[in-house]
């Protein structure tokens, strides 16, 4: 089997897994995969001058066969002369108390107690046993579970350890609010028999006298690696002899082409990346990206910097599937402002009006607008007809004026051809006794011109229109008739969670409106939901005598234009 040595010295080159005093610490399970590493490091320590360190972790199941597991390897350590640490970790509690399956628990508490290790001992490199077959069975399974690029590249011969979410528990450092830590910097795992066969490592035990321990559990096939080792790859030999050749062959290919779009992406991300805040399980972490910029990356690109937020984000893709990142990409891409989809890991994507951020769930409401009036107060506003009004906290302000003669063909054109949103003509009649600026209130409803008299909540309106949850308690109504302070009016909107937010967050209804029947009547009338609709009550009509032109300006210049919802 020298030329077999030789071929795991050749890919270890290849791929810089190995460098001259490397410290080097080896999972080792006591199976045939990680006893032919063992020996084959130690056959190579001489040639690189490494430092190598035995690790075997019991994982607290398995009973008597785990504890001979542990024995083998100790009494192994001592036959190579070699330094061993084993350790026993409760891995079924910790997936009950994670709420996590039991090999995907394994895999974290086991990465983790090598990176402990690691840092521990000053190596750079963790060798683990993982074989070509255990490579195509990878490829395989992402496959079959829908995954991108990214997974059917399958295992890499070396990979940061920083890549690995790792359990706190077993990783003494400052921990983030979810229990996950990352590895220490410069700690990369190594894969050097990931070219090699199962049958080849078998065989090469078998030459050597090395005699490995048998784990039935991996006959399991509750498991579903088991079961796709077991079940599906031999059907799938049936029509291809070759099969495990051809996926690791495919995982080559898909490696290489990954490296140009990871150049891509870098590239991309430089051009389109407007913020980005620290990663980690966080509130105040997030990505922001230029929205016209990022729309017209072309689609490979948009999910690469998508997943790479993520991955920024929290230091994992471990959950995020394809449909997340298309379904996050088709809401980034056509969606208005405010819309958002959501992301493994508390994580959701949220459409601004000229950015697209990735962050905590919830914790980046849509940033108010800078550039159209709202109203900064829960306390009706007096509006003077004719006159100027000013908003409170804001340059923005209501002129109001009567015009004379306004059935005269030119104030009649100037009416008709009105598309500023910000600018109103309304029957000045109808707008008698008083008439105030005011925030939403619970139980609002509105008459919109065009719906002959039929009313809507004020709520849905507000959602059919795709005004942003957090823009809604600001929006400005004109309200005409004797509309004074509101009992419930006692916190600026910014200081307290609106009703309708609150109790329904689909946003889909306003509670109130069930202590506010459609047909009970209210003292006042919303006659202009300022920039977007004015009400049937207040509407310019054959009846009409008087007409006020009502019209938000700033600086003495006129709003021009309402959100595109």
């Amino acid at each position: 089997m020298a030329d077999w040595l030789a071929r795991v010295r050749k890919f270890s080159d290849t791929h810089g897994l190995l460098a001259s005093g490397d410290g080097v610490i080896v999972g080792v399970s006591g199976g045939p995969d990680s006893l032919c590493l063992l020996h084959a490091l130690t056959r190579l320590k001489e040639t690189y001058d490494l430092t190598l360190h035995v690790a075997h972790l019991h994982h607290g199941a398995r009973g008597s066969d785990a504890d001979a597991d542990a024995e083998f390897v100790l009494h192994l350590a001592s036959e190579f002369d070699l330094p061993v640490t084993v350790e026993q970790r409760d891995v079924p509690a910790l997936a009950h108390t994670h709420k996590m399956a039991f090999e995907e628990t394994a895999r974290r508490v086991r990465y983790a107690f090598l990176a402990q290790l690691a840092e521990k001992h000053g190596a750079r490199k963790i060798a683990v046993g993982h074989n070509a077959d255990d490579q195509a069975e990878t490829v395989l399974m992402h496959f079959l579970r829908g995954a991108g690029p990214t997974g059917l590249r399958g295992m890499l011969p070396l990979t940061p350890l920083k890549d690995y979410r790792l359990l706190e528990p077993f990783y003494a450092r400052p921990t983030p609010p979810d229990d996950t830590l990352t590895a220490p910097p410069d700690v990369s795992i190594i894969r050097p028999l990931l070219n090699v066969s199962r049958a080849e490592i078998e065989q090469y035990c078998a030459e050597h006298d090395l005699s490995p321990r048998f784990d039935r559990s991996n006959l399991d096939t509750t498991y579903f690696r088991n079961r796709l080792r077991h079940e599906l790859m031999p059907l799938l030999e049936t029509y291809n002899p070759n099969i495990r050749a051809r996926l690791c062959h495919t995982a080559d290919v898909i490696a290489a082409d990954y490296e140009l779009i990871a150049k891509l992406r870098a590239q991309a991300w430089e051009e389109v990346v407007r913020e980005e805040s620290a990663g980690g399980w966080t509130a105040s972490a997030r990505v922001i990206f230029d929205q016209a910029g990022w729309r017209a990356l072309p689609v490979a690109l948009q999910r690469a910097t998508l997943r790479r937020a993520t991955y920024r984000l929290r230091r994992s893709l471990r959950d995020v599937d394809f449909v997340h990142i298309e379904n996050a990409r088709e809401i980034a891409l056509r969606g208005e402002t405010g819309d958002q989809a959501t992301l493994p890991m508390n994580l959701a994507l949220t459409v601004g009006y000229e950015t697209l951020t990735v962050g905590d769930a919830g914790a980046f409401p849509t940033p108010l607008p800078d550039d159209e009036p709202l109203l900064h107060t829960t306390h009706p506003v007096d509006v003077s007809i004719p006159g100027v009004t000013p908003l409170p906290q804001s340059e923005w302000r209501l002129r109001a004026e009567i015009l004379i003669g306004w059935k005269s063909p030119h104030l009649e054109q100037e009416i008709l051809s009105n598309t500023n949103p910000w600018t109103a003509y309304l029957d000045a009649d109808a707008l008698a006794p008083s008439v105030v600026l005011r925030p939403r209130r619970p139980g609002d409803r509105f008459y919109p011109q065009g719906m002959r008299g039929h009313s809507v909540k004020l709520s849905a309106f507000m959602i059919n229109l795709k005004i942003p949850q957090a823009w809604r308690d600001y929006v400005p109504l004109l309200v005409a008739g004797a509309d004074r302070q509101h009992p419930a009016d006692r916190q600026h909107p910014a200081d307290r969670q609106h009703p309708a937010d609150k109790k329904h967050p689909a946003d889909r209804q306003h509670p109130a409106d069930k202590k506010h029947p459609a047909d009970k009547k209210h003292p006042a009338d919303i006659v202009w939901v300022c920039g977007r609709r004015i009400g049937e009550k207040a509407a310019i009509g054959p009846e009409t005598q008087r007409v006020v032109k009502l019209c938000f300006e700033r600086n003495g210049c006129p709003g021009q234009k309402a959100r595109p919802f």
